[in-house]
């Protein structure tokens, strides 16, 4: 497997193909259209050239619109889809149906109608709600809301605080002459409701007296009546309005027999809306039309039928030195590498002129994760669970490469835990012991307790078969790229030094080691200049020795999380088996290998990723990559799998 190799596209054509030409390159999906900047970015192109207008903020409102009624279908309608959305299959001609397009709209446009009386409705419940509320604590009082007072005298609603005392207010009243009365109509934790009587020519001095005790008049404004008619009133409106909202919500879900319609023209406004963001990236001068972008080399024919039919004139032109870091990356894997897209991505896409990971990472991936996890009922249970789901929900993208990830790792964790006798740690041994007495164990190459310092040795192994792997390309990438001296001084010395290490260890000669460490000094003297020379030798000794030695020590997490896994499983079961019930010991058995196994299935995960992304990587890995992202149709609800061919009726028609 390797990068897809990519070809640099530009094209020029009559400004009124603009439409049919972006159709026609979206049926295709292989064409990426470049950002226009560095074009515009000359004077002389600027002059001749504008960017296209588009209709991508109308498809854009379009879709927030979709995506609205889809929410409230599945709100009112109460409509769940689980974890993952099925995708139906649909071929293109069903998928660009412009009738089934124009009911979807009024499908939507209906549910927008009704979604907006309901939160109109809503709204004004609130209001209404409000106001009642108000006019609660008032019910008891038997006076028109709208009475300010007599001829002689003023009404005065008001609060004050709840810890207001009452009766002080009435003694001061009193004692200072007023001719003033004070009733409690409600009070509440919060606050006392009152109603002021008093003689207008006593009115200044009654506020005087009441505004240290709190107290904050009231006022109903266009309210006539009573309060206890006010909020009868109120009731009725709510009664109403909440019918209103009932049949509103009725209607958005009577409209669930529209919801895969919707769903099918989301995904055609997604489209739709990918191809005007690419129209913005068209130049024209209203009279012809230029844009730029990139194809992979394979399409390139396919591509170029399909321009040269609408009379454009085109070009395809390999990337040169300066383009490549703008060159997008496409990564060709099969069934096993592509899940590990998913790492890829994660830590970042390779360059352009760099190798693709995946092939040279899966194996070790693959075989570390089953050495961590290293149990037969986790494995299967990964397994199950990574197949099951792609089998039926089909998942695409990182979800996708997830679960097709999951499956491999699976079988990996399957097989080592078949090496190492476990089965939820030692499950069976104690479920065997409880139920007949007896003793019974898997049988095992080995086992993390008794065999720890072989798998630790082992371990340590396969670390370093992956180091001499990753120095093995960059040895040989040094070479293709003319780095003769490069690789002799770097990856050839020090496999010369690890074999005459080896073969010392061994005891067969240590004549091979001294070679090495002549050339580890040797290098830094014919390639540093002046007393460099001398700190390169110290330079290259220090960073290479704890440098290697340490990536090496970095796979013990090999073993570390195999013995951890296995022996919070067996802690778990033996907890279960103490009461001597098998009843107790299945809860507390399963429980406890429940929670290791999500630990584990996020634990292993991450130090295998550390493993691939830092040791593994760090020897000929350069990043950087731009992800390749055509123009085409990406929908999340449905799958095409018949497209428009060309004795049909044209795409772009």
């Amino acid at each position: 497997m390797a990068i897809v190799k990519m070809k640099k596209l530009h094209v020029i054509a009559m400004a009124d193909r603009r439409e049919e030409l972006l159709k026609g390159l979206l049926h295709l999906g292989c064409v990426e259209i470049s950002e226009p900047g560095e074009v515009l970015a000359d004077p002389q192109w600027a002059s001749l050239f504008q960017r296209s207008g588009s209709s991508l903020a109308e498809r854009k409102g379009q879709l927030t619109d979709v995506n609205t009624a889809l929410d409230a279908i599945k709100q009112y309608a109460k409509l769940k889809d689980g974890m993952f959305i099925k995708r139906h299959p649909i071929t293109e001609a069903e998928f660009l149906d412009a009738g089934a397009a124009e009911k979807a709209q009024a499908a939507c446009d209906a549910v927008r109608e009704q979604l907006g009386i309901l939160t109109k409705a809503q709204s004004e419940a609130g209001r209404l709600e409000s106001r009642a509320a108000a006019l609660k604590p008032w019910e008891s009082l038997d006076l028109p809301l709208e009475r300010s007072g007599t001829a002689h005298t003023i009404f005065r609603l008001g609060v004050c605080p709840g810890q207001t005392d009452v009766g002080a207010i009435r003694v001061q009243m009193e004692a200072e002459g007023l001719a003033a009365e004070l009733y409690e109509i409600s009070a509440d934790k919060l606050q006392k409701y009152l109603l002021v009587i008093v003689h207008r020519g006593d009115e200044e001095k009654t506020q005087e007296l009441l505004r240290p005790f709190g107290f904050s008049a009231v006022t109903f404004q266009g309210m006539t009546g009573t309060a206890a008619e006010n909020i009868r009133s109120l009731e009725r409106e709510l009664e109403a309005n909440k019918k209103t909202q009932d049949d509103a919500a009725a209607a958005i879900a009577a409209s669930a027999e529209n919801r895969d319609a919707l769903r099918i023209y989301a995904d055609r406004l997604r489209a739709e809306a990918a191809k005007e963001q690419c129209a913005e990236s068209v130049l024209t001068d209203e009279t012809v039309l230029y844009f730029q972008g990139w194809v992979p080399a394979e399409q390139e024919k396919a591509v170029g039928a399909f321009l040269t039919e609408k009379g454009c004139a085109w070009e395809a032109l390999d990337p040169t030195e300066e383009e490549i870091p703008d060159v997008p990356v496409q990564l060709k894997n099969n069934w096993l590498t592509k899940p590990l897209n998913m790492v890829t991505e994660m830590y970042s896409l390779p360059r352009y002129d760099n190798v693709d990971p995946n092939p040279l990472m899966a194996p070790f991936f693959i075989l570390f994760y089953g050495i961590m996890m290293a149990d037969m009922g986790y494995g299967l249970l990964m397994f199950l669970a990574g197949f099951l789901i792609s089998k039926k929900y089909a998942p695409k993208g990182t979800a996708g490469n997830l679960f097709g990830l999951m499956t491999l790792c699976g079988i990996s964790t399957f097989i080592m835990g078949a090496l190492t006798g476990g089965f939820f740690g030692d499950f069976l041994t104690q479920v065997v012991k409880l139920t007949t007495g007896g003793d019974f164990t898997l049988p095992a190459l080995f086992t993390p307790l008794d065999d720890t310092l072989m798998i630790l040795i082992g371990a340590m192994a396969l670390g370093m078969v992956q180091i001499i792997t990753g120095m093995a390309i960059s040895f040989i990438r040094k070479l293709k790229n003319g780095q003769v001296m490069d690789a002799v001084w770097e990856e050839l010395t020090w496999w010369i030094v690890f074999a005459g290490i080896g073969l010392m260890a061994a005891g067969m000669t240590s004549v091979v080691l001294y070679v090495g460490l002549a050339m580890v000094v040797l290098g830094p003297v014919l390639t540093n200049k002046g007393f460099g020379k001398i700190t390169g030798i110290f330079g290259s000794l220090y960073n290479h020795i704890t440098g290697y030695f340490g990536d090496i020590l970095s796979y013990s997490r090999l073993m570390a999380l195999m013995l951890a896994g296995s022996v919070i499983a067996q802690v778990f079961n033996t907890l279960g088996a103490i009461p001597g019930n098998i009843i107790v010991f299945l809860i507390i058995s399963l429980a406890g290998n429940a929670l290791n196994f999500a630990l584990n299935l996020l634990g292993c995960y991450v130090h295998d990723l550390r493993l691939q992304c830092l040791e593994y990587f760090g020897k000929f890995y350069e990043d950087g990559g731009k992800p390749f992202k055509p123009l085409m149709a990406d929908p999340t609800y449905v799958e095409i799998t018949k497209y428009i061919s060309s004795e049909e009726e044209p795409y772009y028609d």
